[in-house]
């Protein structure tokens, strides 16, 4: 299959949306990750969902609502691939002091440096830079 740089869709920003057990904690997790809020979205004063933001990327957080179930698993077969200029032994310090685990410490990779985490209700992120 032949590569090309053009693609017959032209995306201006994909944004992720996870629904999650418990909104609190995760907001609390990506908070700690260096997310901050940029919208919330409440209704009758309880907070359903979040858009979060970091540089220029964004990510969503939605309050599961468990019309599927309240046991199912999430985060199975997805991962979130974060890359940042930043240096990662730092951010994973700062990220351990706010006591996030590491699901592996920052370490080196075929592509950079790179450390793993699980946020609460299963999915995973790799935070890593560019060599």
């Amino acid at each position: 299959m032949a590569t090309s740089t053009e693609t017959a869709l032209q995306i201006k920003e994909l944004l992720p949306n996870y629904t999650v057990n418990d909104l609190q904690k995760s907001l609390a997790f990506f908070e700690a990750l260096g997310f901050a809020v940029d919208e919330r979205m409440e209704e009758k004063g309880t907070l359903l969902g979040v858009m979060l933001r970091a540089g220029e990327a964004r990510i969503g957080l939605s309050q599961d609502d468990w019309q599927k179930g309240r046991d199912r698993q999430k985060g199975i077969g997805t991962r979130l691939y974060v890359t940042t200029t930043q240096d990662i032994d730092q951010l994973a310090a700062r990220v351990k002091k706010a006591g996030i685990r590491l699901d592996s410490e920052a370490h080196d990779t075929e592509w950079g440096r790179a450390f793993d985490v699980t946020e609460p209700s299963g999915f995973k992120v790799t935070i890593s830079a560019h060599m």
